[in-house]
């Protein structure tokens, strides 16, 4: 059954703009189908190309995306934010909650994107090659490996199934195409993300 927002609680609002990291959260939402009970409001972010701009109404203290506020409380940064959301709606589909088998690993995951992905795509994007740097980040080529050897053995990076930790492991290939790897055990598994129905939902509501 799925969970909602009891009365005592005020409606999740989320802070989105189309076509950037935050369009992670979104897709997070619907696969949990819980967008009834978050207020998204659409605001502008710099942008990489000189558009956008900071608004006024994101509470960011960066003006930048994602943002969630619940009950006066404001959490910003996307792993914060997947692992909030499976906390407030523990029953709903793709939820990881506390208590549930896998919610070691999802944690798991959501950390490794953060640390040590991100930080190993943006280096090899960039051509970094500082041994200072490389000291303390992984080589893509051995990310891409942990990402093989667990798709290997599955559909998804849990053995449970699908989960939000699929949606931000996946968010760098849509922008960046080439950096997929060739290992056919990620390439199945991007398109099996990639087609799911709340991915090419938001991907349409941002791209009208």
């Amino acid at each position: 059954m799925q969970s909602s927002v009891s009365k005592e609680q005020t409606m999740l609002k989320f802070y989105h703009a189309p076509n950037s990291r935050s369009s992670t959260i979104a897709q997070a939402i619907e696969e949990m189908g819980v967008a009834d009970q978050v207020d998204t409001q659409i605001v502008s972010v710099p942008r990489h190309d000189g558009s956008g701009g900071p608004d006024a109404n994101n509470p960011h203290p960066d003006k930048k995306v994602p943002a969630l506020e619940h009950n006066g409380t404001l959490i910003t940064e996307r792993a914060a934010i997947l692992t909030y959301l499976s906390e407030v709606f523990p029953d709903a589909p793709s939820a990881i909650p506390p208590g549930h088998a896998q919610r070691g690993p999802f944690l798991t995951w959501l950390a490794f994107y953060v640390g040590v992905v991100e930080p190993a795509i943006m280096c090899d994007y960039c051509e970094v090659d500082h041994p200072a740097i490389m000291n303390l980040v992984l080589g893509l080529e051995t990310v891409n490996d942990r990402l093989d050897t667990a798709l290997s053995q599955q559909d998804y990076l849990l053995p449970s199934g699908f989960s939000s930790a699929d949606l931000l492991f996946a968010s760098p290939y849509f922008w960046m195409p080439d950096i997929l790897p060739e290992a056919p055990s990620i390439r199945a598994w991007f398109e099996r993300v990639k087609s799911r129905p709340a991915v090419t939902l938001i991907a349409a509501r941002d791209n009208p």
